[in-house]
């Protein structure tokens, strides 16, 4: 999935890429997501395919119905264990488009089996507000609603996103529409911050139809940690500025799992942070006094993840003026390589320092895979890759040792973490000697004695992990790593104004 398509790809402790939605899931739920919980259309159809090789279908028509709809149910029912109460399936995308069908058919049957008391259709339908004339159109709702009626299925809720409140007459406008009581019509506008939702749909009852729908006993909401939350963003003390180098800028939800790690930050910290995206390409021009003057009210740096050539140069900028200006620094993923690399160049004076992502045939290849490890001497260094990296990536959760006296193990308080993965390039061992020597050490490493983590101590705050942090924050527990920088970053400030 490209970033720019469609926001950034959210990696679960199993090893999983997925849409961005999981990681809202996790997030709100604090529940792990896993590769049971995401079905596509292509896994469908590559297992039905595998089967019928197989023989597993003794001979008969490979037919969507009821072949692909059976293949639906029972990804479905794999991931609902004996310990879950209610299994939220989201089908995904709008209704009509060419994929939906037999997702929709499945869903269709499954009601059909489970009963009605054990199944809730909600409809999620859109409200555009035209601003001409000041009002709310329903009729796109009421053709989805239509459409979804053709496929058999007759909605037992419906909630209606908008950019305003939907009031009651629009709720029995489509309630004639749709079979429904306006009490079972429910209104999605916008809010100030995702985090608000919960309240807005328990305000409106919401929680109370959906326990009545499916008969389940209703116990007194408590929504105080979700209350305190809203309270908390009206009262935060002070304000930092963090920039974001990055080369998906143009569309924020690439870099969502960031956005919200830095947010459930500045909620544990009561700091509020401005993030100034900047897109890294539009670095590379610039002269240093330029670069000075464009990041001179910035009082954090912050370089995550990434693919390819695009950007490079301006993420080493970036890199090398928070270095050398002191200014907190966090790097994620290829914005630890990149730091990794600057440091090369700028204090190990190794010029041609490079990724062979990058530049393959570098002379100096600092950030390299498994199998173009070289020593000084250019002599390709071949390992085992096996145990690893999934195919060429490594992917998911996987236990880190940190050193004591580490900048890492002062956040973590831990010698132990597990953090989740998503590249396919790593630091060259061959180098990490003298990068120590000149003050770039590694805090962090793997079973197999792959760099995670590296802190440049005569720093005030510099670090840079391998792994992805953002994926594991959580608005209640806020992640070590960014609590520390956006603290690093506050600090910064009072020492600058002073």
């Amino acid at each position: 999935m490209s970033p720019l398509q469609h926001g950034e790809v959210f990696v679960t402790d199993d090893g999983m890429e997925t849409d961005l939605d999981l990681g809202h899931y996790e997030r709100f739920t604090t529940v792990k997501m896993s590769r049971v919980n995401n079905v596509t259309t292509g896994q469908i159809y590559q297992e039905i395919i595998q089967n019928e090789r197989k023989g597993l279908f003794l001979g008969a028509t490979v037919q969507v119905i009821p072949h692909t709809t059976d293949a639906i149910k029972d990804r479905i029912l794999r991931a609902i264990t004996p310990s879950i109460d209610v299994a939220l399936v989201e089908i995904g995308g709008t209704v009509g488009d060419i994929e939906l069908p037999p997702f929709l058919e499945a869903i269709r049957q499954m009601r059909n089996t489970l009963g009605r008391a054990s199944t809730l259709f909600l409809h999620i339908v859109l409200l555009p507000y035209m601003r001409a004339a000041c009002e709310l159109k329903t009729k796109a709702a009421q053709h989805s609603i239509k459409e979804l009626m053709r496929f058999g299925i007759q909605p037992d809720m419906l909630l209606c996103r908008s950019e305003h409140h939907v009031s009651s007459n629009e709720r029995n406008k489509l309630a004639l529409f749709s079979n429904l009581n306006a009490s079972s019509i429910f209104s999605a506008e916008d809010v100030n911050n995702i985090y608000e939702v919960p309240r807005k749909y328990h305000n409106q009852g919401m929680d109370v139809c959906i326990m009545n729908q499916l008969e389940l006993p209703i116990h007194p909401a408590d929504l105080t940690k979700w209350d305190h939350i809203i309270n908390a963003l009206q009262h935060l003390e002070q304000t930092i500025t963090i920039a974001l180098i990055g080369k998906y800028v143009s569309l924020p939800e690439a870099y969502k799992s960031v956005n919200e790690a830095l947010f459930h930050a500045s909620l544990q910290t009561r700091i509020k942070i401005k993030t100034q995206f900047i897109d890294s390409e539009t670095l590379e021009i610039l002269t240093d006094h330029e670069l000075q003057e464009h990041l001179k009210d910035v009082h954090g740096i912050l370089v995550p993840g990434g693919f390819g050539n695009r950007g490079f140069e301006g993420k080493i900028k970036a890199v090398a003026h928070a270095r050398i200006h002191h200014i907190p620094f966090f790097g994620i993923c290829l914005g630890m390589q990149v730091a990794v690399i600057e440091y090369a160049r700028n204090v190990l004076r190794l010029q041609e320092a490079h990724s062979t992502e990058c530049m393959l045939h570098t002379k100096h290849p600092i950030v390299a895979m498994l199998q173009e490890w070289k020593d000084h001497n250019g002599t390709i260094q071949i390992q085992d890759t096996t145990t690893t990296m999934g195919g060429s990536m490594r992917l998911g959760a996987q236990n880190i040792c940190l050193t004591k006296k580490s900048l890492a193990y002062t956040l973590y308080k831990s010698t132990t973490i597990s953090e989740r993965h998503r590249h396919r390039y790593e630091i060259n061992p061959h180098y990490l000697a003298e990068l120590a020597e000149a003050g770039c050490v590694v805090s962090g490493e793997n079973q197999d004695k792959l760099v995670e983590i590296i802190e440049i101590p005569t720093h005030p705050w510099f670090i840079g992990c391998q792994f992805h942090p953002e994926f594991t924050s959580k608005l209640f527990t806020s992640h070590p790593l960014f609590m520390g920088f956006v603290r690093a970053a506050l600090a910064y400030k009072e020492h600058v104004t002073m």
